[in-house]
């Protein structure tokens, strides 16, 4: 119950937050909108023509502010061309319609809920701290908010303070559906039109099916190095040890007994180069106790101290896994080189049809894909499976990479 409750509290400050980003966005979509009615109505009589591109970039400047919003709520939007310099172009430009149509709704309807959204825990706040302050009030005053009848003592004020934890058991549970309908213009009219989004699906699906066989070459090439090195240098050492035991058996036994002790020795350490090529396919724990115990093998192995935390409700499937997997075994292994960090952290949970993996550190920061610490690899395996991948590292720390991986079952 306590976890649930902990959970609740955080999806909806989540919430909070993005209802309070959407709020500053549509006020720019307000005033967007405010100058477009502005200069339409002046283009009736013509002399609001030469303010329309000016007022058309005011669109596209509110539109884009709300696409950086939402492509940080795991929504990819991608940026639209510029806008037609030419009136007649601009007008006709499938991009500059759908923002019109954005900053009208977003300036109103989103406005609006933003208004509400942020209102709402401050006035349940207001309430629940009532008892600290009424003394401050004059008692025919009233309350906080809609109490306006007489407030004659503490009773009266503790009163007042459980209405106001009511008005948060309400509150919590609405304003993830209100962040969510606040967003759904955004959505719905900032993403690229069909053909556009068609072609952009196209490219980015020619990508990921680049990176996908690139990873698979890399991974091909490990394994064969691992058996080449390792494995096959150890099964010609027997071989070479069981034909010396052969030629020395009928002239020294005793020397052929030893010689046949060390190709044993030989045979175990090629067994066990193969099992660490087995494991490095896939981890038998991986399939045999699931993603948690797998993840928990990992950092109980690290030589920096980590916590693991693993929400996900059953069993995704064993590409999803194998690939969070090994994302987690390159993220510490990137801690432990390069960090410097004292401890990790690593959260998994399940939202909906996604997984989410966030691994965090206390280290230096300043992470760079292009410095060979292996973020590459990581970017290609997740975007490989149409998955997405995002580093924050800012000098002096912390790093926080965020991985989302399709698993609908």
């Amino acid at each position: 119950m306590r976890r649930y409750l902990r959970d609740r509290v955080r999806v909806s400050v989540d919430a909070l937050e993005h209802l309070v980003g959407g709020l500053g966005t549509s006020i720019l979509a307000l005033v967007a909108f405010l100058v477009l009615m502005v200069v339409a109505v002046a283009s009736v009589v013509g002399v609001g023509l030469v303010a329309v591109p000016s007022a058309l970039r005011a669109a596209r400047s509110a539109a884009n502010r709300e696409r950086g919003r939402l492509s940080r709520w795991n929504t990819t939007l991608p940026a639209p061309p510029p806008v037609p310099a030419g009136l007649r172009d601009a007008v006709r430009d499938p991009w500059v319609r759908r923002e019109l149509a954005f900053v009208a709704i977003h300036g109103t309807f989103g406005f609006a809920l933003g208004a509400i959204g942020l209102s709402l825990p401050l006035n349940a706040v207001q309430y629940v701290l009532f008892p600290l302050y009424f003394w401050l009030i004059p008692p025919d005053v009233g309350g906080p908010g809609y109490v306006s009848w007489r407030i004659d003592g503490l009773p009266d004020a503790l009163a007042v303070a459980l209405m106001g934890v009511g008005w948060l058991a309400v509150t919590l549970p609405v304003l993830p559906w209100m962040a969510r309908v606040q967003a759904a213009p955004g959505r719905r009219w900032l993403a690229p039109p069909r053909d556009v989004d068609v072609s952009l699906r196209i490219a980015e699906l020619t990508a990921t099916r680049a990176a996908a066989l690139d990873a698979h070459a890399v991974e091909l090439r490990r394994i064969e190095r691992s058996l080449h090195d390792g494995a096959q240098n150890r099964l010609v050492a027997v071989t070479v040890l069981v034909g010396a035991a052969k030629r020395a058996l009928s002239r020294d036994p005793a020397r052929a007994g030893e010689i046949l002790d060390r190709a044993h020795d030989a045979a175990e350490l090629a067994l066990a180069e193969l099992r660490t090529v087995v494991r490095g396919i896939l981890p038998p724990v991986l399939d045999d106790r699931g993603l948690a115990a797998a993840l928990a093998g990992l950092a109980s192995g690290n030589a920096v101290p980590c916590t693991v935390e693993v929400d996900v409700p059953g069993r995704c499937a064993a590409s999803v896994e194998a690939t969070a997997y090994f994302v987690v075994a390159e993220a510490l292994t990137n801690v432990a080189k390069h960090s410097g960090a004292g401890s990790a952290a690593v959260t998994v949970r399940r939202a909906g049809d996604r997984l989410l993996l966030t691994v965090a550190d206390d280290g230096r920061g300043g992470a760079d894909e292009g410095n060979g610490s292996g973020l590459v690899g990581i970017r290609r395996r997740v975007e490989a499976y149409d998955g997405r991948f995002t580093l924050t590292s800012p000098p002096g720390g912390p790093t926080t990479m965020d991985v989302e991986l399709p698993c609908g079952s």
